[in-house]
């Protein structure tokens, strides 16, 4: 899935190169008469048609309509200019790593791939020049103005974009701490029926701000909140929270007068030690713990990473013990987190869960079996200190996925698995990731 690449560090800004393929948009065909009677379907037929088509791919929506003009008349556009719609949204779609250490806004394109077909497209995206891409949702990118702190939501595939009001006021007043918007994260979210609002959140700070579409500024809407994973559902925001002891599930959009949906059990030991995620998985939001087993003489400390999963009923405020995943997997990370079925992934495992421990990038724990494996071991292209390898190509899937979970790596153009940690012996490496940060800017408040 990887192109070949020399086996040296991989330098940041340079430009990639390669085939990329258009955005999707409708074309012109000559008339001719096989053409004409597939153009002359009943209109029930044909919403009967694009209906089963937004169930599961937007993409082959928009090429429906572009095959002709009577199947565009009878059928809505899909440049939804306010982002409203979730069928809209290209739900499925995850972007792909190049892993050759040029960041995405600086290519200007993105590889995406498809969860359930096994698709893949790449698109040139020129919006994504002088911007920082902060989050996805549901394959909608957000992206961070490098000089003015405006936020905008990008659809990949329509190429619409929704423009929100810069972060300056609120940076200024609320956050005030510019590594934290280094690693500033955000999700799309529902305002309403026709708007959107983009949530964001930074590390160290513990604020939570929002913002709708057509508004003209961002508002707190949270302050002293330890998050520890989030999870938009169903155009809502939702995260485990929590310090010290105690660990619960939030609502954080829409603000509630209940924020609280549920209090997470705390018999796994001490809680410091253990890892909360929250994941979408089958219509569903699924708590995943990973927790410390009770130690046994003989046994290898990596075999104690244990996992216990809950359903979450969002209106009763319970959770529900699960024991299975069946054909899917999970892929958890503490900043995105991601379900996908392992029946449509051969080389996914099923009823698995891969995750990344702070020495061992990629490993997946069996449900059934309770057992751990080890994946990344002979692709680890450093030993901490040196290089001791060439990338290993081509990347796997598991490798791809569970890089997308890893914002940090994936915006450098860097896979998780190779650079979850970089060493100090990778001068150039490390003096491009700096250059490239010093780009993002926060313009100052004048005084009055």
């Amino acid at each position: 899935m990887g192109k070949k690449l020399p086996p040296s560090t991989p330098t940041a800004g340079r430009r990639r190169k390669g085939p990329s393929l258009a955005p999707l948009s409708a074309c012109k065909r000559r008339r001719t008469h096989e053409a004409s009677g597939w153009a002359s379907l009943p209109t029930d037929v044909v919403h009967l048609v694009t209906s089963r088509l937004l169930a599961g791919d937007v993409v082959d929506y928009i090429v429906f309509r572009a095959v002709c003009s009577g199947w565009r008349s009878c059928t809505s556009d899909a440049r939804d200019p306010t982002l409203s719609k979730p069928d809209l949204w290209p739900r499925g779609w995850v972007a792909l790593c190049d892993g050759d250490g040029v960041r995405p806004d600086d290519a200007g394109e993105i590889g995406f791939f498809h969860t359930r077909t096994a698709r893949r497209l790449r698109v040139r995206l020129p919006e994504l020049r002088r911007h920082r891409i902060v989050g996805f949702t549901q394959g909608l990118i957000i992206l961070l103005n490098k000089r003015t702190a405006a936020v905008r939501v990008l659809h990949p595939f329509t190429r619409v974009v929704v423009d929100l009001p810069s972060l300056v006021p609120v940076f200024h007043d609320a956050v005030r701490n510019r590594n934290s918007l280094l690693d500033m994260n955000a999700a799309v979210c529902s305002a309403s029926a026709t708007s959107i609002a983009v949530v964001a959140w930074f590390p160290w700070t513990h604020v939570v701000i929002g913002a709708e579409a057509g508004r003209p500024t961002w508002e707190v809407l949270h302050r002293g909140l330890f998050l520890r994973s989030i999870l938009p559902f169903q155009g809502r925001l939702y995260a485990t929270v929590g310090e010290g002891g105690s660990r619960k599930i939030m609502q954080l959009y829409p603000r509630s007068p209940h924020p609280v949906l549920a209090h997470v059990p705390n018999n796994f030991g001490d809680p410091s030690l253990c890892s909360y995620f929250l994941v979408e998985s089958g219509g569903r939001v699924l708590l995943a713990i990973r927790h410390l087993t009770a130690q046994h003489c003989g046994v290898d400390p990596f075999q104690q990473n244990a996992y216990k999963l809950f359903a979450l009923d969002i209106d009763r405020g319970e959770l529900i013990p699960v024991n299975c995943l069946g054909g899917r997997a999970l892929f958890l990370s503490r900043d995105r987190s991601l379900s996908v079925s392992a029946r449509d992934l051969p080389s996914v495992n099923s009823n698995s869960i891969y995750f990344s421990l702070r020495r061992d990038p990629v490993v997946v724990h069996s449900i059934r079996t309770g057992f751990s494996e080890r994946l990344a071991v002979t692709c680890q292209i450093h030993d901490g200190k040196d290089r001791i390898r060439p990338s290993v190509r081509p990347f796997t899937i598991a490798d791809h996925l569970l890089t997308y979970c890893h914002p940090h790596e994936w915006t450098k153009g860097l896979m998780f698995h190779e650079y979850h940690s970089i060493p100090e012996s990778f001068e150039e490496l490390t003096k491009n990731i700096k250059a490239k940060n010093s780009e993002l800017r926060i313009p100052r408040i004048a005084a009055r």
